[in-house]
C-alpha cells in the first residue's frame, strides 16, 4: 500500500491498530515521502531509516502480542530540534550545539512514544528559536513548501513545512511568541498553543527555564486536521512529574455557550483586507453551525506583549547574549538587536511591577472569555511575510513586529490559542487564530472543527 502519507494520523492509526497495514509499512512510506520531498524544503534536518523502522518494528510486534499500541500507533511525527530526544542532539539551530546528544527524551517525546508515534525525524527552527522564519547557520534554510517566496513561519518552521508536504502527520513545535501559529498560518494547516501547564516539558541536557519562559513557553501540536491536533494533545498532555508546572485538567470542560467574539482588529492593529475576509469568512461559517458571534472588542495585548518582550529579554541579558556572541549567526544578531532596541533595560522593579501586572491581564482576559467562550481574531495583521524580510532592515522588523501582536501578546496570560487555516490568497495560505480560556483547548478545537469542516481540508502538498 503507497502514499499512507496522505492519510490522517486518527485514520492510519485504526489501520495500524486494526492490522490492516504494519506500523512498518507505515514508516516506510513516511521515509519515502521524505526523500521525495525534503531536498526540496529542508524541513527535516537530522533522521535515522534505521531507528525509524526499529521503532515501527516494536509496535508491531506489541500488536502481534495483543498489546495496546496506544492512540498515535504507527503514526510518523516530527520532533523539533529544541527538544530533547535520546541519542540526538538539541540543537536548537546552533552551531554551539551541535555536539549536545540527549540522553533521555523530555516528557513531551517520552508522551509521544507512549502513545505510540513513530518518531520520524528532526525539525528544523531559527537558531536560538527566535524568528519567524527559519534560517540558521549550522543546519540551513526551511522553504514554505505553498511557495519558496514567503517564510514558512518560525520558529517551528520545520515542523509546519513538513506537516504540509507530508513528511509525518503530525509535528511537535514550541511557542513562546507565535511559534507554533503563525508556522501553521504561514504553511496552510493547524497549530494549537496549549494552555501553559497543560503539556509537560523540560530539556535535561540545557539549563533551567528562565522565568518568562516558565510563564510563557509550551509545547504543542501541529497538523492538517483538527482531529489530529485533539488526538495529539491528548498524547502529549500526558503526566510527567519532571515538569513542576504541569496540571492534571480534564481535556474536556463544562459545556459553554456557542458564543463568539469577532475581534477584527484588536487594539487598533493594521489589518489587510484579505486577513479581514478570512476573519469574517471564519464568523459566518461557525454562525452557519449555531453559534452567536458578536464584533467585539479584546482586552489589551500591546502592554502585554511589552511585558512578554521586557521578561524574556530580561533574562537572556544575563546570559544569552555571551551565547549569541558566540554562535554568531547574522539573522540572530541582527533580531536581538532589534528586540533590544524596542525593549529598554529593565530594573528590578520594572521586572517586578511587571509580573504584578501580568495577573492584571490574566484577570481581564479571563472576564472577557467567560463572556465570549472563543474570541476570533487575527493571527497576524499581514499574509505570510516575503521570506527572510525581518533583516532587511529594522524598519522591515518593526512593521512585522507591529503586525504579530496577537502573537506576542497572547502568551503573557499563559491562554491556548488555535490557528485554523481557512483558505488560500492565490499561493499564500490564510486562516484566523481562536482563543479560549485556559485549560478550554475543547472550545478551540470545537470551533475550529466547524470552521474546517465548512472549507477545503488541508492535504499533503507537493513542495512549489
Amino acid at each position: 500500500m503507497s502514499e499512507l502519507f496522505r492519510l490522517p494520523a486518527t485514520e492510519l492509526a485504526h489501520r495500524v491498530r486494526s492490522k490492516q497495514v504494519s506500523a512498518t509499512e507505515a514508516a516506510r512510506d513516511a521515509l519515502a515521502r521524505l526523500d521525495a520531498v525534503n531536498p526540496r524544503i529542508n524541513a527535516v534536518v537530522d533522521h535515522r531509516p534505521d531507528d525509524v523502522l526499529a521503532q515501527a518494528a516494536a509496535i508491531d510486534a506489541a500488536i502481534a502480542r495483543g498489546e495496546d499500541p496506544g492512540p498515535l500507533a504507527g503514526v510518523p511525527v516530527t520532533i523539533k530540534v529544541n527538544a530533547d530526544q535520546a541519542g540526538f542532539a538539541t540543537t536548537n539551530g546552533l552551531r554551539l550545539q551541535k555536539d549536545l546528544v540527549a540522553k533521555q527524551d523530555s516528557p513531551v517525546v517520552a508522551n509521544l512514544r507512549r502513545a505510540g508515534a513513530v518518531l520520524l525525524g528532526r525539525t528544523n527552527t531559527p537558531a536560538f528559536s527566535l524568528r519567524w522564519f527559519t534560517r540558521n547557520s549550522l543546519h540551513g534554510h526551511t522553504r514554505n513548501p505553498r511557495d519558496p517566496s514567503i517564510t514558512p513561519g518560525g520558529s517551528s518552521g520545520g515542523a509546519a513545512a513538513a506537516v504540509a508536504s507530508g513528511i509525518g502527520a503530525i509535528g511537535h513545535g514550541t511557542d513562546i511568541g507565535g511559534s507554533i501559529r503563525y508556522p501553521a498560518y504561514a504553511c496552510g494547516v493547524h497549530g494549537l498553543r496549549p494552555t501553559l501547564g497543560r503539556i509537560p516539558a523540560w530539556n535535561a541536557s540545557g539549563a533551567e527555564r528562565h522565568a518568562g519562559g516558565q510563564l510563557m513557553a509550551v509545547s504543542g501540536p501541529i497538523a492538517r486536521t483538527i482531529a489530529d491536533l485533539r488526538v495529539s494533545l491528548a498524547a502529549m498532555s500526558a503526566r510527567d512529574i519532571r515538569d513542576p508546572w504541569w496540571v492534571d485538567a480534564p481535556l474536556e470542560g463544562p459545556p459553554m455557550p456557542k458564543r463568539a467574539a469577532l475581534c477584527l482588529r484588536p487594539e487598533g492593529m493594521e489589518v489587510q483586507p484579505a486577513v479581514l475576509d478570512a476573519l469574517r469568512d471564519a464568523a459566518r461559517r461557525m454562525e452557519a453551525a449555531g453559534w452567536i458571534v458578536e464584533e467585539a472588542e479584546a482586552p489589551p495585548l500591546r502592554e502585554p506583549a511589552d511585558l512578554q518582550a521586557m521578561l524574556w529579554l530580561a533574562e537572556s541579558r544575563r546570559g544569552l547574549n555571551t551565547a549569541l556572541h558566540k554562535e554568531a549567526d547574522p539573522d540572530a544578531s541582527f533580531v536581538f538587536a532589534q528586540m533590544e532596541a524596542l525593549c529598554p533595560l529593565p530594573d528590578l522593579n520594572a521586572f517586578m511591577d511587571g509580573l504584578q501586572k501580568r495577573a492584571t491581564f490574566v484577570r481581564m482576559w479571563m472576564e472577557f472569555l467567560e463572556r465570549f467562550p472563543v474570541a476570533i481574531m487575527p493571527v497576524s495583521g499581514e499574509l505570510p511575510f516575503r521570506d527572510q524580510e525581518d533583516v532587511e532592515s529594522p524598519e522591515a522588523f518593526r512593521r512585522i513586529i507591529a503586525a504579530q501582536l496577537t502573537q506576542v501578546g497572547l502568551p503573557l496570560m499563559g491562554l491556548p490559542g488555535l490557528a485554523v487555516t481557512t483558505g488560500m490568497v492565490g499561493t499564500v495560505p490564510v486562516g484566523v487564530q481562536l482563543v479560549a480560556g485556559r485549560y478550554r483547548e475543547d472550545l478551540l478545537l470545537a470551533a475550529g472543527a466547524v470552521i474546517e469542516g465548512a472549507g477545503v481540508p488541508a492535504s499533503p502538498i507537493d513542495p512549489a
